[in-house]
């Protein structure tokens, strides 16, 4: 059995540095993964790259071929990929050992992840990376819920939240005030922020956060190891990864150095 982690989230999350930094952490506790780019419109990585698209397309080829502008060849490249990303993969895939731990570096359009559904030798964790900036008001919080939310119905995979760039946060009790929020209070908070003419809106909203628990967020500092192997642990935990060795994650604080 294979496991694999489909990295996803928009653009600027820090989907490539995650990558490099999970990486890195694992080359220095001599754990062995692979990385896949996803990404046609990549050009620098700072990992070795396993499996890269690009070989079977890449945005500066179509851009240059068929002279669309880089929104327009973006939008080629990920139809392209839509039809013919499984039968490339399938293909790749047959160098890798059933054991092999593979992790992809997906676009921010598109829906990279979906062959995935149907492999049935591979556990599969889609790790969605938000910005933690979203997390510093009730409306951003909200807009990071419902995306988070939109890739989880659309995927329909184990699914852990990651909330990145955590080191670049001045004031972390912002960001913690909305990881276990009261309903009552996003409303309330809501309602100011928004004209009265949306107040149905907002109660529909934060019901639906609220009514389903679905959205929780894991905080990740990179300049702490002990963040990465947290999150490292709880995305394991997924896809029953290393099950037999009885990792141990109870009571662990990831804002532990």
């Amino acid at each position: 059995m294979g496991y694999a982690q489909l990295v996803i989230g928009p653009a600027g999350s820090g989907k490539s540095t995650y990558c490099s930094s999970l990486y890195r952490h694992c080359e220095t506790v001599h754990r062995t993964l692979h990385i896949v780019n996803l990404d046609p419109a990549a050009e620098n990585f700072d990992y070795p790259v396993a499996m890269d698209i690009r070989e079977l397309i890449s945005l500066d080829d179509v851009m240059e071929e068929l002279g669309l502008g880089p929104n327009g060849g973006l939008i080629y490249c990920m139809e392209h990929l839509e039809e013919n990303l499984d039968e490339w993969l399938t293909e790749e895939l047959d160098n890798y050992l059933d054991d092999d731990y593979l992790v992809f570096d997906c676009p921010e359009l598109g829906r990279g992840g979906l062959p995935f559904k149907y492999r049935k030798n591979f556990n599969v964790c889609v790790v969605y990376l938000l910005d933690s900036q979203f997390m510093t008001d009730v409306t951003k919080f909200i807009s990071g819920c419902m995306a988070s939310l939109s890739a989880m119905v659309q995927l329909e995979l184990p699914h852990v939240n990651i909330l990145s760039k955590m080191d670049l946060v001045t004031n972390k009790r912002d960001i913690e005030n909305y990881l276990n929020p009261e309903s009552q209070v996003l409303l309330s908070e809501l309602n100011k922020r928004m004209a009265p003419q949306f107040e149905k809106l907002n109660k529909a909203l934060i019901e639906l956060v609220d009514q389903y628990s679905m959205v929780s967020f894991v905080p990740l500092d990179l300049r702490k190891e002990s963040s990465m192997r947290y999150v490292l642990s709880q995305i394991d935990n997924c896809i029953q990864y290393g099950e037999d060795a009885d990792v141990k994650i109870k009571d662990f604080d990831p804002e532990d150095d």
